[in-house]
């Protein structure tokens, strides 16, 4: 499997799922739909995964690519984390070692073509900083610029810790979910409420504040507790579907946490696949 491979299948296999609150097979949202996604992912994949290119032309590329593909913000989340994994993998070496050498490795202009992807994506909930403010040129590499937004940001927070929670929170929960299931679809359900519970999404608490955050983080909680209860995660599906619906009446969408999902996804494909086929590029 190739590199440009792992991340469309970790894109549709994130699609495939249940997960409330975003797009899913079961249930389109927020004014987009599974096809939307498909499309940014197909459009993505090459510039995102391009042999040789810099981490800032990876990002400019794949959120340039989006754009022109549907013409809205479907994956600046996806794009940022999923970057410095693909990028990282060319390396062929341990991946999280990889990743950290990536980021740590970023130029100033790289800084300078994800400020540019981020304005051009225009996510909801942009404001300004004082800091590192998007809308200016870079003055800083990434490692600053994402350390002073990682308190209020998970993506951001990725490339401070070197992809902490994907590594130490995200594989765990995804791997022992395949194998307690057998079933990749309820293992990306279980990655993704399990980053919902663990951590006020990010992209919720930027359009509705903490609090909204926060309330939607202990519903996560109570609904994992339940997947973690029951012999028939099928069984959970209609509740599942029914808080699907609510979190979409309210307008509450979990991006950050789908986001980290597809992430972990790909890690684990570029963790096995790459490395069962002996194919990096």
């Amino acid at each position: 499997m190739t590199i440009e491979a792992a991340f469309r299948e970790a894109c549709a296999a994130e699609l495939a799922a249940l997960k409330p609150g975003n797009v899913h097979r079961f249930a389109a949202g927020h004014g987009m739909a599974v096809d939307d996604f498909l499309r940014s992912a197909a459009a993505a994949a090459p510039p995102l995964c391009r042999a040789g290119a810099s981490l800032g032309e990876r990002i400019l590329g794949a959120v340039a690519a989006t754009r022109d593909a549907v013409g809205q913000n479907t994956n600046l989340g996806i794009v940022l984390l999923c970057a410095p994994l693909a990028q990282a993998a060319e390396r062929g070496a341990d991946l999280r070692t990889g990743v950290r050498a990536t980021i740590a490795g970023s130029t100033l202009a790289d800084a300078d073509q994800v400020f540019r992807a981020i304005v051009l994506a225009s996510p909801g909930g942009l404001g300004n900083a004082s800091r590192h403010d998007v809308r200016a040129p870079a003055a800083a590499r990434l490692p600053d610029a994402m350390a002073e937004a990682a308190p209020r940001d998970s993506i951001a927070r990725q490339w401070v810790t070197g992809f902490e929670d994907v590594f130490d929170a995200g594989l765990p929960a995804f791997d022992a979910a395949l194998t307690r299931w057998g079933r990749q679809d309820w293992a990306v359900t279980d990655a993704y409420l399990r980053f919902l519970a663990r951590l006020p999404d990010s992209h919720v608490a930027r359009k509705y504040g903490i609090a909204a955050a926060e309330a939607v983080r202990r519903e996560a909680a109570d609904t994992l507790a339940r997947l973690d209860d029951c012999t028939d995660p099928d069984a959970l599906a209609p509740g599942l579907l029914a808080w699907d619906k609510d979190l979409k009446r309210r307008g509450l969408n979990p991006g950050t946490s789908a986001d980290l999902t597809v992430a972990t996804i790909f890690a684990g494909w570029l963790r096995n696949g790459l490395q069962r086929d002996g194919n990096a590029g």
